[in-house]
Protein backbone atom coordinates (compact mmCIF):
# COMPACT_ATOMS: atom_id res chain seq x y z
CA UNK A 1 0.00 0.00 0.00
CA UNK A 2 1.47 3.34 -1.11
CA UNK A 3 2.10 6.08 1.46
CA UNK A 4 2.80 9.76 0.93
CA UNK A 5 6.47 10.71 0.67
CA UNK A 6 5.79 14.34 -0.25
CA UNK A 7 6.12 16.27 2.99
CA UNK A 8 7.44 19.71 3.93
CA UNK A 9 8.18 22.24 1.21
CA UNK A 10 7.46 21.19 -2.35
CA UNK A 11 8.31 23.85 -4.91
CA UNK A 12 6.09 24.12 -7.99
CA UNK A 13 8.85 24.89 -10.48
CA UNK A 14 8.50 27.66 -13.03
CA UNK A 15 9.60 27.15 -16.61
CA UNK A 16 12.14 29.89 -17.48
CA UNK A 17 12.06 31.34 -20.98
CA UNK A 18 14.66 33.31 -22.91
CA UNK A 19 13.85 36.69 -24.45
CA UNK A 20 13.08 34.92 -27.74
CA UNK A 21 10.48 32.75 -26.01
CA UNK A 22 12.41 29.48 -26.05
CA UNK A 23 12.88 27.44 -22.87
CA UNK A 24 15.92 28.57 -20.90
CA UNK A 25 17.30 25.22 -19.75
CA UNK A 26 20.39 26.80 -18.19
CA UNK A 27 18.21 28.99 -15.98
CA UNK A 28 16.14 25.94 -15.07
CA UNK A 29 19.29 24.19 -13.85
CA UNK A 30 20.22 27.20 -11.74
CA UNK A 31 16.80 27.19 -10.09
CA UNK A 32 17.02 23.45 -9.39
CA UNK A 33 20.41 23.92 -7.72
CA UNK A 34 19.01 26.81 -5.69
CA UNK A 35 16.14 24.59 -4.51
CA UNK A 36 18.38 21.68 -3.54
CA UNK A 37 20.71 23.98 -1.61
CA UNK A 38 18.02 25.93 0.22
CA UNK A 39 15.61 23.54 1.84
CA UNK A 40 13.16 22.23 -0.75
CA UNK A 41 11.92 18.80 0.33
CA UNK A 42 10.50 17.84 -3.07
CA UNK A 43 9.90 19.35 -6.50
CA UNK A 44 6.66 19.55 -8.45
CA UNK A 45 7.24 19.91 -12.18
CA UNK A 46 5.13 20.52 -15.28
CA UNK A 47 2.06 21.77 -13.47
CA UNK A 48 0.25 25.14 -13.34
CA UNK A 49 3.23 27.26 -12.28
CA UNK A 50 5.32 25.64 -15.02
CA UNK A 51 2.99 27.00 -17.76
CA UNK A 52 2.60 23.41 -18.93
CA UNK A 53 -0.33 24.03 -21.35
CA UNK A 54 2.04 26.20 -23.40
CA UNK A 55 4.87 23.66 -23.63
CA UNK A 56 5.44 21.16 -26.43
CA UNK A 57 5.74 17.43 -25.78
CA UNK A 58 9.46 17.65 -26.54
CA UNK A 59 9.98 20.57 -24.15
CA UNK A 60 8.15 18.77 -21.36
CA UNK A 61 10.27 15.65 -21.81
CA UNK A 62 13.49 17.67 -21.79
CA UNK A 63 12.46 19.53 -18.63
CA UNK A 64 11.59 16.26 -16.91
CA UNK A 65 14.93 14.72 -17.90
CA UNK A 66 16.91 17.73 -16.65
CA UNK A 67 15.12 17.72 -13.29
CA UNK A 68 15.60 13.97 -12.82
CA UNK A 69 19.27 14.06 -13.85
CA UNK A 70 20.07 17.03 -11.63
CA UNK A 71 18.20 15.81 -8.54
CA UNK A 72 19.68 12.30 -8.72
CA UNK A 73 17.30 11.02 -6.07
CA UNK A 74 18.12 13.76 -3.56
CA UNK A 75 14.46 14.81 -3.32
CA UNK A 76 11.23 13.20 -4.57
CA UNK A 77 9.77 14.46 -7.85
CA UNK A 78 6.08 14.99 -8.54
CA UNK A 79 4.97 15.52 -12.15
CA UNK A 80 1.76 16.96 -13.53
CA UNK A 81 -0.44 14.58 -15.53
CA UNK A 82 -4.10 15.47 -15.76
CA UNK A 83 -6.85 16.89 -17.92
CA UNK A 84 -10.55 16.94 -18.69
CA UNK A 85 -10.52 13.97 -21.09
CA UNK A 86 -10.18 10.89 -18.91
CA UNK A 87 -9.17 8.56 -21.72
CA UNK A 88 -6.53 11.01 -22.94
CA UNK A 89 -5.05 11.15 -19.43
CA UNK A 90 -5.01 7.35 -19.29
CA UNK A 91 -3.23 7.26 -22.65
CA UNK A 92 -0.65 9.75 -21.35
CA UNK A 93 -0.11 7.60 -18.27
CA UNK A 94 0.53 4.57 -20.45
CA UNK A 95 2.86 6.24 -22.96
CA UNK A 96 4.90 8.78 -20.96
CA UNK A 97 8.41 8.03 -19.76
CA UNK A 98 8.18 8.54 -15.99
CA UNK A 99 11.64 7.16 -15.20
CA UNK A 100 13.06 8.95 -12.17
CA UNK A 101 9.69 10.41 -11.14
CA UNK A 102 8.03 9.37 -7.87
CA UNK A 103 4.34 10.26 -8.38
CA UNK A 104 1.91 12.16 -10.59
CA UNK A 105 -0.13 15.24 -9.71
CA UNK A 106 -3.53 15.07 -11.39
CA UNK A 107 -5.80 18.10 -11.52
CA UNK A 108 -9.60 17.95 -11.39
CA UNK A 109 -11.13 17.93 -14.88
CA UNK A 110 -11.73 21.54 -15.92
CA UNK A 111 -14.31 23.28 -18.12
CA UNK A 112 -16.76 20.37 -18.48
CA UNK A 113 -17.67 20.54 -14.75
CA UNK A 114 -18.36 16.88 -13.82
CA UNK A 115 -20.47 15.86 -10.84
CA UNK A 116 -18.89 14.44 -7.69
CA UNK A 117 -19.56 10.95 -9.01
CA UNK A 118 -17.89 11.91 -12.29
CA UNK A 119 -14.86 13.18 -10.40
CA UNK A 120 -14.75 9.99 -8.36
CA UNK A 121 -14.89 7.75 -11.44
CA UNK A 122 -12.31 9.91 -13.27
CA UNK A 123 -9.74 9.63 -10.49
CA UNK A 124 -10.57 6.01 -9.77
CA UNK A 125 -9.67 5.09 -13.35
CA UNK A 126 -6.52 7.22 -13.24
CA UNK A 127 -5.54 5.46 -10.02
CA UNK A 128 -6.10 2.08 -11.64
CA UNK A 129 -4.06 2.89 -14.75
CA UNK A 130 -1.26 4.95 -13.23
CA UNK A 131 2.15 3.27 -12.91
CA UNK A 132 2.94 5.71 -10.08
CA UNK A 133 1.20 6.91 -6.93
CA UNK A 134 -1.29 9.73 -7.47
CA UNK A 135 -1.64 13.11 -5.76
CA UNK A 136 -5.00 14.77 -6.40
CA UNK A 137 -5.11 18.48 -7.20
CA UNK A 138 -8.19 20.47 -6.24
CA UNK A 139 -8.15 24.06 -7.48
CA UNK A 140 -11.75 25.19 -8.13
CA UNK A 141 -10.68 28.72 -9.05
CA UNK A 142 -9.05 27.30 -12.18
CA UNK A 143 -11.15 24.23 -12.94
CA UNK A 144 -14.67 25.46 -12.17
CA UNK A 145 -15.43 22.45 -9.98
CA UNK A 146 -14.69 21.64 -6.34
CA UNK A 147 -13.64 18.16 -5.24
CA UNK A 148 -15.67 17.98 -2.05
CA UNK A 149 -14.14 16.63 1.13
CA UNK A 150 -16.24 13.45 1.23
CA UNK A 151 -15.31 12.61 -2.39
CA UNK A 152 -11.64 13.10 -1.52
CA UNK A 153 -11.93 10.81 1.50
CA UNK A 154 -13.84 8.24 -0.57
CA UNK A 155 -11.03 8.19 -3.13
CA UNK A 156 -8.38 7.98 -0.42
CA UNK A 157 -10.11 4.96 1.12
CA UNK A 158 -10.96 3.17 -2.13
CA UNK A 159 -7.75 3.72 -4.13
CA UNK A 160 -4.58 2.50 -2.45
CA UNK A 161 -2.21 4.46 -4.67
CA UNK A 162 -3.92 7.84 -4.17
CA UNK A 163 -1.60 9.17 -1.48
CA UNK A 164 -2.37 12.87 -1.02
CA UNK A 165 -4.24 15.91 -2.23
CA UNK A 166 -2.97 19.36 -3.11
CA UNK A 167 -5.82 21.43 -1.67
CA UNK A 168 -6.19 24.88 -3.22
CA UNK A 169 -9.90 25.44 -2.64
CA UNK A 170 -9.23 28.14 -0.06
CA UNK A 171 -11.81 26.45 2.18
CA UNK A 172 -10.23 25.69 5.55
CA UNK A 173 -13.38 23.96 6.78
CA UNK A 174 -13.12 21.55 3.84
CA UNK A 175 -9.43 20.97 4.63
CA UNK A 176 -10.28 20.17 8.26
CA UNK A 177 -12.95 17.69 7.17
CA UNK A 178 -10.46 15.83 4.99
CA UNK A 179 -7.83 15.75 7.75
CA UNK A 180 -10.36 14.53 10.30
CA UNK A 181 -11.69 11.71 8.11
CA UNK A 182 -8.79 10.59 5.91
CA UNK A 183 -6.88 7.30 6.30
CA UNK A 184 -3.49 7.64 8.03
CA UNK A 185 -1.48 6.90 4.88
CA UNK A 186 -3.10 9.84 3.02
CA UNK A 187 -2.01 13.47 3.46
CA UNK A 188 -3.21 16.97 2.67
CA UNK A 189 -0.78 19.44 1.09
CA UNK A 190 -1.45 23.16 0.93
CA UNK A 191 -1.88 24.52 -2.57
CA UNK A 192 -2.20 28.11 -1.40
CA UNK A 193 0.88 29.87 -0.01
CA UNK A 194 -1.15 32.31 2.06
CA UNK A 195 -3.01 29.45 3.81
CA UNK A 196 -0.02 27.16 4.36
CA UNK A 197 0.60 28.32 7.93
CA UNK A 198 -3.02 27.64 8.89
CA UNK A 199 -3.23 24.33 7.01
CA UNK A 200 -0.02 22.93 8.51
CA UNK A 201 -1.24 24.00 11.95
CA UNK A 202 -4.40 21.98 11.25
CA UNK A 203 -2.47 18.87 10.25
CA UNK A 204 -1.41 19.31 6.61
CA UNK A 205 1.85 17.55 5.71
CA UNK A 206 3.34 20.51 3.87
CA UNK A 207 2.82 22.61 0.76
CA UNK A 208 3.26 22.68 -2.97
CA UNK A 209 4.39 26.27 -3.15
CA UNK A 210 4.81 29.05 -5.68
CA UNK A 211 6.74 31.40 -3.39
CA UNK A 212 9.16 28.52 -2.76
CA UNK A 213 10.71 29.20 -6.17
CA UNK A 214 12.15 32.45 -4.85
CA UNK A 215 12.32 31.95 -1.08
CA UNK A 216 12.66 28.24 -0.36
CA UNK A 217 14.84 28.63 2.73
CA UNK A 218 12.46 31.02 4.44
CA UNK A 219 9.25 29.20 3.52
CA UNK A 220 10.59 25.77 4.43
CA UNK A 221 11.80 27.18 7.76
CA UNK A 222 8.25 28.27 8.56
CA UNK A 223 6.89 24.80 7.82
CA UNK A 224 9.60 23.03 9.82
CA UNK A 225 9.03 25.28 12.81
CA UNK A 226 5.36 24.32 12.74
CA UNK A 227 6.23 20.63 12.51
CA UNK A 228 8.26 21.15 15.72
CA UNK A 229 5.39 22.92 17.45
CA UNK A 230 7.18 26.29 17.37
CA UNK A 231 4.18 28.28 16.18
CA UNK A 232 5.21 31.76 17.32
CA UNK A 233 8.42 32.02 15.25
CA UNK A 234 6.58 30.31 12.35
CA UNK A 235 3.79 32.86 12.60
CA UNK A 236 6.35 35.66 12.50
CA UNK A 237 7.66 34.38 9.16
CA UNK A 238 4.11 33.93 7.86
CA UNK A 239 3.24 37.54 8.70
CA UNK A 240 6.41 38.80 7.03
CA UNK A 241 5.19 37.18 3.81
CA UNK A 242 1.65 38.62 4.05
CA UNK A 243 1.95 41.45 1.52
CA UNK A 244 4.05 39.37 -0.84
CA UNK A 245 1.40 36.62 -0.93
CA UNK A 246 -1.04 39.11 -2.46
CA UNK A 247 1.44 40.68 -4.86
CA UNK A 248 2.55 37.33 -6.24
CA UNK A 249 -0.94 36.52 -7.49
CA UNK A 250 -2.54 39.89 -8.19
CA UNK A 251 -1.54 39.69 -11.88
CA UNK A 252 -1.85 35.91 -12.12
CA UNK A 253 0.45 32.95 -11.58
CA UNK A 254 3.30 32.52 -12.44
CA UNK A 255 3.63 36.18 -13.51
CA UNK A 256 4.31 37.31 -9.95
CA UNK A 257 6.94 34.77 -9.02
CA UNK A 258 8.66 35.11 -12.40
CA UNK A 259 8.98 38.84 -11.78
CA UNK A 260 10.44 38.07 -8.37
CA UNK A 261 12.91 35.54 -9.79
CA UNK A 262 13.88 38.05 -12.47
CA UNK A 263 14.54 40.64 -9.77
CA UNK A 264 16.79 38.08 -8.06
CA UNK A 265 18.74 37.48 -11.29
CA UNK A 266 17.65 33.88 -11.91
CA UNK A 267 15.53 34.26 -15.05
CA UNK A 268 14.26 36.64 -17.70
CA UNK A 269 10.82 38.07 -16.92
CA UNK A 270 9.20 36.24 -19.85
CA UNK A 271 5.96 34.24 -20.05
CA UNK A 272 4.19 32.58 -22.97
CA UNK A 273 0.91 33.96 -24.21
CA UNK A 274 -1.83 34.12 -23.16
CA UNK A 275 0.07 34.99 -19.95
CA UNK A 276 1.94 38.30 -19.75
CA UNK A 277 4.40 39.74 -17.20
CA UNK A 278 3.16 41.38 -14.03
CA UNK A 279 2.74 45.16 -13.97
CA UNK A 280 5.82 47.29 -13.36
CA UNK A 281 4.27 48.78 -10.22
CA UNK A 282 3.68 45.30 -8.79
CA UNK A 283 7.23 44.27 -9.63
CA UNK A 284 8.63 47.33 -7.90
CA UNK A 285 6.61 46.63 -4.74
CA UNK A 286 7.86 43.04 -4.66
CA UNK A 287 11.46 44.19 -5.13
CA UNK A 288 11.15 46.49 -2.12
CA UNK A 289 9.67 43.71 0.03
CA UNK A 290 12.33 41.24 -1.09
CA UNK A 291 15.10 43.36 0.43
CA UNK A 292 13.66 42.90 3.89
CA UNK A 293 12.52 39.30 3.54
CA UNK A 294 15.72 37.38 2.93
CA UNK A 295 16.93 36.24 6.35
Amino acid sequence: MACNIFKGLGTALVTPFKLDGSVDYDALQRIIDYQLQNGADFLCILATTGETPCLSIEEKQTIKNIVVDQCRGKVPILIGCGGNNTQAVVHELKTTDFKGVDAILSVCPYYNKPSQEGLYQHFKLISKESPLPVVLYNVPGRTGVNLQWDTTVRLANDCENIIAIKEASGNLEQVDKIIQNKPNRFDVLSGDDALTFSMVASGAAGAISVIGNALPREFSKMIRLEFNGEYEPARTIHHRFAELYDLLFVDGNPAGVKALLSEMGFIENVLRLPLVPTRITTKQKMANILKGLQM
